[in-house]
């Protein structure tokens, strides 16, 4: 079993920036990705970015590149979402989760674990 942990969440103008935080532990040797979803109220969840566990290489949707990044800090089993110029239409609930697939990254079906998720709100 995986288990994620998210913070970092609040409320921010738009603009303004965030850092999300996903931390990993358990069995971590099975995590081939880590991705961001965001869920707004009444719609379904929908990707963010991913980045491979071991390898670095990163995922973004069209919606968030060039203004997101994301990292990790393998000594530390986290997953940075660094969130820059926030838009109203950023607002939603954040979830991090695991994946054992490496390719289908933008999947959230394949995703095995997931975190309890974090509030963005951004206030225009």
């Amino acid at each position: 079993q995986v288990q994620l942990v998210e913070s970092g969440g609040g409320l921010v103008q738009a603009g303004d920036s965030l850092r999300l935080s996903c931390t990993v532990s358990g069995r971590t040797f099975s995590v081939s990705a880590v991705g961001w979803f965001l869920q707004a109220a009444g719609t379904e969840r929908e990707f963010v970015a991913a980045i491979s566990w071991s390898g670095g290489n990163t995922y973004y949707a069209d919606s968030v590149r060039g203004r997101f990044t994301i990292s990790r800090d393998n000594a530390k089993n986290t997953v940075y979402l660094q969130m820059n110029s926030l838009k109203p239409e950023d607002t939603a609930v954040y979830y991090c989760a695991a994946t054992r697939d490496a390719y289908n990254v933008r999947l959230s079906r394949l995703y095995d674990n997931w975190g309890q998720g974090t509030q963005v709100t951004v206030s225009s």
